[in-house]
């Protein structure tokens, strides 16, 4: 059996997120919900950075890669307001963590009346590790 990436810190993300949206509901804006959810990640003492270059994490990563909110230098999280979470969003995640060569990214959709937030790993990260053994 695998073992689960960023158990721990994606459980507490998650409960995060599920406040936010009992808070706010579905409708809001994206920035409102980052907004939320920084008042609570700072109110937990949970280090994070928002509206993060990538580039400041490797410096031979291209500029240009910004993220939502990068949570203790090892979840990145994208927050998105709308109606579906396409294959670009998760594209969009795999670039990002390529580019700060982490495992772990989230995607959180508010604007679904069940929230659902997508864990999405690095296939790269992983492709190797399974080539190795």
């Amino acid at each position: 059996m695998g073992r689960l990436v960023e158990r721990k810190l994606s459980y507490i993300i998650t409960g995060l997120c599920f406040q936010v949206h009992n808070q706010l509901g579905r409708f809001c804006r994206e920035k409102q919900y980052g907004d939320k959810l920084e008042e609570l990640l700072l109110h937990n003492e949970i280090s994070h950075r928002r509206e993060f270059e990538i580039a400041k994490l490797i410096t031979e990563t291209p500029s240009g890669n910004r993220v939502d909110f990068l949570v203790e230098d090892k979840v990145v999280l994208e927050l998105k307001a709308k109606r579906f979470i396409t294959k670009q969003d998760y594209f969009q995640m795999q670039r990002y963590l390529q580019a700060a060569d982490l495992e772990l990214g989230m995607v959180v959709n508010f604007h679904h009346s069940f929230l659902k937030p997508k864990r999405v790993l690095n296939y790269t990260k992983f492709r190797n590790d399974n080539s190795e053994h």
